[in-house]
């Protein structure tokens, strides 16, 4: 189950030609009401993609009808050419769909720097309309794949509704949303500013922690969509808890799959002064390349995490640091803890804890190892 789990969505996902070797590569996500809510959040790469300019434009309006997305190419750094491409593709379906292109979002994955082939991908949107159904979810959340080896799909059900959920991301994954891109739709009653809020949330402590590479898309795009169609207003509380299992659920399966990745590692940061605090620990822990490749020697370096930990503006002492790797203390107190032998990074899951020592406010960073697998994808050819 995903997009289209919840009442009111139908969704395709067709192969236009975009890719090579006949693998879907244009998906649509429409909603058919009766309400149109939706909010989104974007990249903070100061290097947008065509489509992220024109969708930032579309949901200020608070209202989406449909997303249509491609992989096979970003059309990011593409000029004034590669936003009208972007204007003609949300035309196209909103032309499809008798509607406005005011109220389509569009997006798009792959490699940037080329103009994409518009007849191919309009053709795919006219296919990819034709096929919508709501059994489309799986197909959809297939066609916006890049280098990800399976497709990501989540969803939730509350007290009279459901929300669903696709993602794609392998590689640049770091934490101004990742390289990826996410639709999530729900058919509780929601009011536009209802969605901002409560997917602003969800992502703050989902998504926007999610850093395997360091490295920031000009694509990024979260958009969640409410049709309204259960007739169900949910609790505010309920909703958020829901909706972010969804997008943690979603992140799991984008950190299983990242680009040659061996481990998946969760960077507990407890005992700071504050979450900003905890949360610029773990990146940091998470973007270091001594530390990520001394996990994939299986190496329990703990010197490499304080050694990260100390190029923050945290508030610590460098005295009464600890840190635990997969349940063991092998630093106590900035020195040497537990018998580092004792630790086992043999399983693919590694949980590394830093105990600041300055406060009580906590956060989690997911990353992974620096594997010769990564450095071959990204260098074998262009991603």
């Amino acid at each position: 189950m995903s997009v289209t789990a919840p009442l009111g969505f139908r969704a395709a996902g067709v192969a236009a030609g975009i890719k090579s070797g006949g693998h879907r590569d244009v998906a649509v996500v429409i909603n058919d009401g009766p309400q149109r809510s939706a909010a989104a959040v974007f990249t903070r790469n100061r290097v947008k993609a065509a489509p992220v300019l024109w969708s930032q434009q579309v949901v200020a309006g608070g209202r989406v009808r449909a997303a249509v997305l491609n992989s096979g190419g970003a059309n990011a750094c593409t000029g004034t050419g590669g936003f009208q491409d972007t204007h003609a593709t949300a035309e196209h379906l909103a032309a499809a769909l008798d509607d406005s292109a005011g109220e389509i979002v569009v997006c798009s994955t792959g490699l940037i720097g080329e103009r994409l082939p518009m007849p191919k991908l309009l053709a795919g949107v006219d296919a990819a309309v034709a096929e919508a159904a709501r059994d489309g979810g799986l197909n959809a959340a297939d066609a916006i794949r890049t280098t990800d080896t399976v497709a990501k799909i989540a969803f939730r059900r509350g007290d009279g509704y459901t929300i669903g959920g696709m993602a794609k991301g392998a590689g640049m994954l770091a934490p101004s949303l990742a390289t990826m891109l996410s639709v999530l739709t729900t058919d509780a009653v929601l009011t536009s500013e209802q969605c901002d809020t409560l997917l602003r949330a969800a992502t703050e402590v989902t998504f926007d922690r999610l850093d395997t590479d360091g490295c920031t898309s000009t694509n990024d795009t979260v958009l969640l969509m409410a049709s309204g169609a259960a007739g169900t207003t949910p609790d505010e509380a309920e909703f958020a808890r829901l909706l972010t299992e969804v997008c943690q659920d979603l992140c799991r399966q984008l950190l299983a799959d990242a680009e040659g990745a061996t481990k998946s590692i969760a960077i507990e940061v407890v005992g700071a002064a504050s979450t900003d605090d905890a949360v610029a620990v773990g990146r940091a822990i998470a973007r270091n390349a001594l530390f990520k490749c001394a996990i994939y020697g299986e190496d329990p370096n703990w010197g490499r995490v304080l050694a990260a930990v100390g190029t923050t503006d945290a508030a610590f002492e460098p005295d009464q640091i600890n840190v635990a790797i997969n349940g063991v203390w092998v630093c106590r107190g900035g020195s040497v803890g537990d018998d580092r032998s004792k630790v086992n990074l043999k399983p693919r899951d590694v949980t590394v804890t830093v105990d600041l020592s300055a406060g009580s406010a906590a956060a989690t960073v997911w990353t992974t190892d620096l594997t010769v697998e990564y450095v071959h994808e990204n260098s074998a050819y262009s991603t």
